[in-house]
């Protein structure tokens, strides 16, 4: 049965921020800064500071990010709507991703999509109405060895089902430490754009070996005794080039 939802109403956007946050944040922005050589490749993980704080690239973010690095607002809007890690509304406190691409399609993932896309009540990039989930079709999560896979703020969830994608909504919303395949737990959106602004977070070490079927790759080719061909050394690598430099004259 599909929860009770409301349409997604338009945000009030704050214009601005306080003297306090805006401090904060352009102290962190002047150490995301200072780990490039020009201030303008620094753009990206300010934008992940914007949302660690508002919880998507919010106007008051575009205005500070434009702010710190001498940019216009169009320039860092032109760079925030063209990668969809970049939220231009709020963004859920949880961002739920379900894998549709092929593989996982067929073992399963269109059902998991059906089933919690009517569970929640939500379509694609919508959010439920108390800001929890945001759900989102995702094509590739590049862990095609557990398909279907579902994740959450970016964790794997492996061989998932219609029923363990529910439940992991129902934990994620009940404020339970949900553990994943990585992590010991599920972090927020904003604490997890934080890290990726460049700021650990101390659980770079969570998380356990790869499983089998990771390496069943690697354990097949050990069994098979397949290898690779050798790399050429570095001058018949040149004397290669040199020569097709030559016939395509």
């Amino acid at each position: 049965m599909a929860m009770k939802h409301e349409t997604n109403v338009p945000p009030v956007h704050a214009t601005s921020y306080d003297a306090a946050d805006r401090a904060r944040l352009a102290d962190e922005a002047a150490q995301i800064v200072a780990r490039y050589p020009d201030p303008r490749s620094a753009l990206l993980p300010i934008l992940h500071l914007v949302q660690s704080e508002d919880g998507y690239v919010s106007p008051r973010g575009v205005a500070f990010a434009a702010d710190i690095l001498d940019l216009t607002p169009a320039q860092v809007s032109a760079v925030a709507t063209f990668y969809t890690q970049y939220k231009r509304h709020p963004n859920g406190t949880y961002t739920v991703g379900v894998c549709v691409t092929a593989l996982c399609a067929v073992m399963g993932g269109d059902a998991i999509w059906d089933e919690i896309a009517e569970y929640l009540g939500i379509g694609d990039g919508e959010t439920t109405a108390d800001g929890l989930i945001t759900l989102e079709r995702l094509e590739c999560n590049a862990a095609c060895d557990y398909a279907p896979v579902v994740m959450a703020n970016w964790e794997f969830f492996d061989n998932a089902t219609p029923q363990s994608a529910v439940a992991l909504v129902d934990d994620l919303r009940a404020g339970k430490a949900v553990p994943t395949r990585g992590a010991d737990s599920v972090a927020t959106f904003k604490e997890v754009s934080h890290v990726l602004a460049g700021f650990p977070d101390g659980r770079g070490d969570e998380g356990g070996e790869p499983g089998a079927p990771t390496l069943q790759g690697i354990a097949l080719a050990k069994q098979k005794r397949w290898t690779a061909p050798a790399l050429p050394d570095e001058g018949a690598r040149r004397r290669t080039r040199t020569s097709s430099q030559e016939e395509s004259r």
